[in-house]
Protein backbone atom coordinates (compact mmCIF):
# COMPACT_ATOMS: atom_id res chain seq x y z
CA UNK A 1 0.00 0.00 0.00
CA UNK A 2 0.94 3.70 -0.83
CA UNK A 3 1.15 6.40 1.70
CA UNK A 4 1.30 10.04 0.86
CA UNK A 5 4.47 11.81 1.43
CA UNK A 6 2.70 13.50 4.38
CA UNK A 7 1.70 10.80 6.81
CA UNK A 8 5.08 9.26 6.06
CA UNK A 9 7.04 12.67 7.06
CA UNK A 10 4.43 12.51 9.96
CA UNK A 11 4.68 9.47 11.47
CA UNK A 12 8.63 9.91 11.04
CA UNK A 13 8.53 13.23 13.16
CA UNK A 14 7.34 10.71 16.00
CA UNK A 15 10.06 8.56 15.69
CA UNK A 16 12.67 11.46 16.47
CA UNK A 17 12.91 13.28 19.35
CA UNK A 18 11.14 14.61 21.74
CA UNK A 19 8.53 12.11 20.38
CA UNK A 20 10.62 9.07 20.39
CA UNK A 21 8.00 6.74 20.03
CA UNK A 22 8.88 2.88 18.94
CA UNK A 23 8.37 1.19 15.88
CA UNK A 24 5.49 -1.22 18.25
CA UNK A 25 3.82 1.60 19.18
CA UNK A 26 3.74 3.92 16.01
CA UNK A 27 2.34 0.57 14.32
CA UNK A 28 -0.80 -0.14 16.61
CA UNK A 29 -1.30 3.55 16.56
CA UNK A 30 -1.42 4.13 12.91
CA UNK A 31 -2.68 1.21 11.78
CA UNK A 32 0.72 0.65 9.31
CA UNK A 33 3.28 -3.11 9.68
CA UNK A 34 6.20 -3.03 11.74
CA UNK A 35 7.80 -3.84 8.63
CA UNK A 36 7.09 -0.97 6.60
CA UNK A 37 7.78 1.39 9.44
CA UNK A 38 11.63 -0.23 9.32
CA UNK A 39 11.65 0.10 6.30
CA UNK A 40 10.80 4.44 6.10
CA UNK A 41 13.28 4.44 9.25
CA UNK A 42 16.08 2.72 7.18
CA UNK A 43 15.54 5.32 4.60
CA UNK A 44 15.42 8.52 6.72
CA UNK A 45 18.29 7.59 8.12
CA UNK A 46 20.24 6.85 4.76
CA UNK A 47 18.89 10.32 4.05
CA UNK A 48 20.35 11.89 7.29
CA UNK A 49 17.60 11.74 9.74
CA UNK A 50 18.31 10.83 13.27
CA UNK A 51 16.00 8.50 14.24
CA UNK A 52 17.46 6.74 17.60
CA UNK A 53 16.67 2.62 17.59
CA UNK A 54 17.17 1.96 20.88
CA UNK A 55 15.97 3.99 23.78
CA UNK A 56 14.32 7.76 23.57
CA UNK A 57 17.02 8.67 26.54
CA UNK A 58 19.59 10.12 24.33
CA UNK A 59 22.60 9.19 26.48
CA UNK A 60 22.02 5.27 25.49
CA UNK A 61 21.83 6.28 21.53
CA UNK A 62 24.04 5.10 19.59
CA UNK A 63 27.31 6.54 18.28
CA UNK A 64 26.44 7.26 15.08
CA UNK A 65 23.65 9.19 15.97
CA UNK A 66 24.74 11.02 18.60
CA UNK A 67 27.50 12.10 15.64
CA UNK A 68 24.60 12.87 13.22
CA UNK A 69 23.72 15.12 15.92
CA UNK A 70 26.98 16.84 16.20
CA UNK A 71 27.02 17.72 12.35
CA UNK A 72 23.70 18.40 12.35
CA UNK A 73 24.47 21.34 15.14
CA UNK A 74 28.23 21.97 13.79
CA UNK A 75 27.54 25.11 11.58
CA UNK A 76 25.19 26.59 14.19
CA UNK A 77 25.65 29.27 16.79
CA UNK A 78 24.36 29.02 20.38
CA UNK A 79 20.61 30.42 19.75
CA UNK A 80 20.29 27.66 17.00
CA UNK A 81 21.59 24.77 18.87
CA UNK A 82 19.33 26.03 21.87
CA UNK A 83 16.06 25.51 19.57
CA UNK A 84 17.61 22.70 17.63
CA UNK A 85 18.01 21.11 21.08
CA UNK A 86 14.59 22.43 22.21
CA UNK A 87 12.85 20.15 19.28
CA UNK A 88 14.60 17.33 19.79
CA UNK A 89 14.25 16.76 23.78
CA UNK A 90 17.43 17.73 23.87
CA UNK A 91 20.31 19.63 26.17
CA UNK A 92 22.69 21.91 24.67
CA UNK A 93 25.42 20.33 27.44
CA UNK A 94 24.62 16.76 25.66
CA UNK A 95 25.41 18.25 21.87
CA UNK A 96 28.83 19.59 23.43
CA UNK A 97 29.48 15.77 25.43
CA UNK A 98 29.03 14.32 22.17
CA UNK A 99 31.51 17.28 20.23
CA UNK A 100 33.90 17.45 22.66
CA UNK A 101 33.95 12.99 22.37
CA UNK A 102 34.17 13.27 18.61
CA UNK A 103 36.79 15.80 18.51
CA UNK A 104 39.17 13.77 21.18
CA UNK A 105 38.32 10.28 19.64
CA UNK A 106 41.19 10.60 17.44
CA UNK A 107 43.54 11.34 20.69
CA UNK A 108 42.55 8.20 22.02
CA UNK A 109 43.03 5.93 18.88
CA UNK A 110 46.59 7.45 18.93
CA UNK A 111 47.39 6.74 22.37
CA UNK A 112 45.87 3.24 21.87
CA UNK A 113 48.01 2.89 18.27
CA UNK A 114 51.41 3.99 20.40
CA UNK A 115 50.61 1.65 23.05
CA UNK A 116 49.81 -1.79 20.58
CA UNK A 117 53.25 -0.44 19.49
CA UNK A 118 55.46 -0.91 22.56
CA UNK A 119 53.42 -3.65 23.31
CA UNK A 120 54.48 -5.31 19.95
CA UNK A 121 58.19 -3.68 20.36
CA UNK A 122 58.15 -6.12 23.69
CA UNK A 123 56.54 -9.06 21.84
CA UNK A 124 59.27 -8.65 19.27
CA UNK A 125 62.09 -8.51 22.03
CA UNK A 126 60.47 -11.51 23.95
CA UNK A 127 60.63 -13.52 20.69
CA UNK A 128 64.27 -12.65 19.71
CA UNK A 129 64.88 -13.47 23.55
CA UNK A 130 63.35 -16.84 23.05
CA UNK A 131 64.46 -17.84 19.87
CA UNK A 132 68.24 -17.03 21.56
CA UNK A 133 67.89 -18.91 24.39
CA UNK A 134 66.40 -21.77 22.00
CA UNK A 135 69.23 -21.90 19.39
CA UNK A 136 71.65 -22.11 22.29
CA UNK A 137 69.63 -25.33 23.93
CA UNK A 138 69.82 -26.75 20.60
CA UNK A 139 73.20 -25.98 20.07
CA UNK A 140 73.82 -27.45 23.29
CA UNK A 141 71.94 -31.18 22.73
CA UNK A 142 74.06 -31.10 19.32
CA UNK A 143 76.78 -31.03 21.09
CA UNK A 144 75.29 -33.79 24.34
CA UNK A 145 74.53 -36.05 21.24
CA UNK A 146 78.01 -35.51 19.34
CA UNK A 147 79.26 -36.57 22.31
CA UNK A 148 77.22 -39.62 23.41
CA UNK A 149 78.29 -40.81 20.22
CA UNK A 150 81.41 -40.40 20.28
CA UNK A 151 81.69 -42.16 23.72
CA UNK A 152 79.44 -44.90 22.00
CA UNK A 153 82.44 -44.97 19.22
CA UNK A 154 84.89 -44.94 22.04
CA UNK A 155 83.38 -47.81 23.91
CA UNK A 156 82.94 -50.26 20.46
CA UNK A 157 86.54 -49.51 19.88
CA UNK A 158 88.23 -49.88 23.32
CA UNK A 159 85.07 -51.66 25.53
CA UNK A 160 83.84 -50.30 28.87
CA UNK A 161 85.69 -49.45 31.18
CA UNK A 162 84.45 -52.76 33.23
CA UNK A 163 85.87 -54.89 30.58
CA UNK A 164 89.63 -53.83 31.38
CA UNK A 165 88.63 -54.65 34.92
CA UNK A 166 87.64 -58.10 35.00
Amino acid sequence: MRYPAERKEAILRKMAPPMSMTIPELAEQEGITATTLYNWRKQARARGQVLPSRSNQPDQWTSQEKFQIVLETAPMNEAEVSAYCRERGLYPEQVEAWRNACMNANDEAAAQAGQHRQARKAEHKRLRKLERELHRKDKALAETAALLTLSKKAEAIWGTTHDEDD
